[in-house]
């Protein structure tokens, strides 16, 4: 089976009651559509799991590419170290929930800052894959219509900080799948839930305003949710 999900954003007692309630098997993937850092305080702990998962691919976000940038500057040997130009340049990100990411980086070692500066490093943008017979592009977020569909024009902030035409069917062959935007925010009946329509898929549940995070199974369309204790399944599953 694959499947799902997005913006964990430093949900880590969600995100373990989560994958304690996939179960994945060996021939299981799960792929995280990016922003599993900052906001809350566990970004960095959700990152050391999935280090030890062979069938987790984690997508680039926002949040890790601000990250990346700031954490390989700033917070290793042979960086710029704290200055003046510190809050200045990355107040942006530090005051949207990247301070807690930056003070649980410091904590760890040396050895561990490296794997986890080498995991933002290799994240891949976008993805596009088959389950259910289906074709799924796969990325945190994407442009408007106009520009997805030529694709090769595409940049790298498209699927970083693109605003969808969620109204719009982008593709008739291929299901987008996408996070970044609070599904509240495409239609407030979906607080809290996953939404479909229009040949996309958006996850972002809004799980660290207080609200369930959200997973997908590819193959069945099965909608996983979890709190920190909880975990509701809504749709058949067949395994």
């Amino acid at each position: 089976m694959v499947y799902a999900m997005s913006d964990i954003h430093g949900c880590y007692e969600k995100y373990m009651t989560l994958m304690e309630g996939l179960e994945l098997k060996d021939d299981d993937m799960l792929y995280i559509l990016g922003d599993i850092v900052d906001r809350g305080d566990g970004g960095i702990q959700v990152i050391m799991d999935v280090l030890k998962r062979k069938n987790v691919c984690c997508l680039r976000g926002n949040h890790e590419h601000d990250a990346l940038m700031f954490l390989a500057e700033y917070a290793m040997p042979g960086g710029s170290g704290e200055s003046d130009s510190l809050f200045a340049e990355f107040e942006p990100w530090l005051t949207d929930g990247g301070i807690s990411t930056y003070n649980a980086f410091l904590a760890l070692d040396d050895r561990d800052k490296r794997r986890v500066l080498y995991f933002l490093r290799q994240m891949p943008i976008h993805k596009e894959m088959t389950a259910g017979g289906k074709v799924f592009h796969l990325s945190h977020t994407i442009a408007s219509k106009s520009r997805m569909i030529h694709p090769e024009k595409c940049k790298l902030h498209d699927y970083l900080w693109g605003e969808p035409d969620y109204e719009d069917v982008y593709f008739k062959d291929r299901i987008m799948v996408t996070g970044h935007t609070p599904t509240a925010f495409i239609d407030e009946a979906y607080r809290g839930r996953i939404w479909k329509g229009n040949n996309h898929i958006a996850l972002d549940c809004g799980a660290v305003f207080g609200n369930p995070l959200g997973c997908i199974c590819l193959d069945t369309m099965e909608e996983i949710y979890a709190d920190e204790k909880n975990i509701m399944r809504i749709g058949m599953k067949d395994r």
